[in-house]
């Protein structure tokens, strides 16, 4: 990479995380180094880009200008890199946010061939059980489930997957099995982060919600309530995703089997502001092509 692609590069990270030394550990640079990168910059282009304090770093009227003007240029010359080569290979960094669960669960086993296929291609998995800002992130691609919120990012589904309740044999033996919603008033329920909702179901045009409170917390969105429903401390609510290898070892059942609970949609998400990566598009297709046969049809 040439020093002046290095140095735009550089400052379009150290603008979105408002650190060097951040921006800095991304491409192998310290605090110092990349610091030093910046002020050659900005030097040549012959404007202060970006106003440094002992607590933050934050772009001058003229770095944002040119913030602006560089990023759509920098994804358009990696795109003519990609076209250029012909051969669909894809090379460079890609920085994927995602969740820990959906990381472990589903992610990382459709890597393995993807990778196979772009040997010259490095995946940086930033894995957050917390919602991450793509942008200070550095991120360029984002897998989420649920209703996004507002934003200027793209976005593209991937598909509804099923939710559903489940349990551990052993807790049904012990509490019995609800046959009603009304009836898991009577349990122990599992919830996440929130610890109360409500719980919808329907079964032949009748719909039917249920208010439950959690008799257990869990501050992640699907492992540890997972991990405590396999325990035998009670029900709780996830998809088809966030338990397929419990529901096919036997170490969890569904409850309620009978009720539809609503499906959760997966998207792709890409950063507002530029083009998005020609292998941020790539594994977006390939993981909605590895995920299909699972998907719910119709909403």
């Amino acid at each position: 990479m040439s020093d002046r692609l290095l140095a735009l590069r550089l400052f379009t990270r150290v603008a979105h995380a408002g650190s060097f030394s951040r921006a800095g550990r991304e491409f192998g640079l310290s605090q110092p180094s990349a610091s030093r990168v910046i002020a050659t910059l900005e030097k040549e282009v012959g404007a202060a880009l970006l106003t440094r304090t002992t607590r933050a770093v934050t772009l001058t009227e003229a770095g944002a200008d040119y913030l602006a003007r560089i990023e759509p240029i920098l994804a358009a010359l990696e795109e003519a890199d990609h076209a250029a080569r012909g051969t669909g290979e894809l090379r460079g960094v890609l920085r994927v946010a995602l969740s820990s669960s959906f990381a472990v669960r589903e992610a990382i086993p459709a890597l393995a061939p993807f990778m196979a296929r772009h040997p010259a291609l490095r995946v940086k998995l930033l894995m957050h059980d917390q919602l991450q800002d793509l942008v200070s992130e550095g991120a360029d691609l984002a897998f989420r489930f649920g209703t996004l919120p507002d934003s200027s990012a793209t976005a593209r589904s991937l598909g509804l997957f099923q939710t559903l309740l489940v349990a551990a044999p052993g807790y049904l033996r012990h509490a019995g099995t609800p046959a009603l919603p009304a009836e898991l008033a009577a349990h122990a329920v599992v919830a996440g982060p929130s610890g109360g909702a409500s719980w919808s179901f329907e079964r032949d045009g009748r719909k039917v919600s249920v208010r439950i409170a959690g008799a257990l917390l869990s501050s992640t969105m699907n492992e540890g309530s997972i991990a405590a429903a396999v325990a035998g401390l009670g029900i709780t609510h996830t998809s088809e995703l966030g338990c397929g290898a419990e529901l096919a070892s036997g170490a969890l059942v569904r409850v309620l089997a009978d009720w539809r609970m609503a499906p959760v949609e997966l998207h792709a998400v890409f950063p507002a502001g530029r083009a998005a990566k020609p292998s941020a598009r790539a594994l977006a297709e390939h993981v909605s092509a590895t995920l299909a046969a699972r998907a719910t049809p119709g909403r």
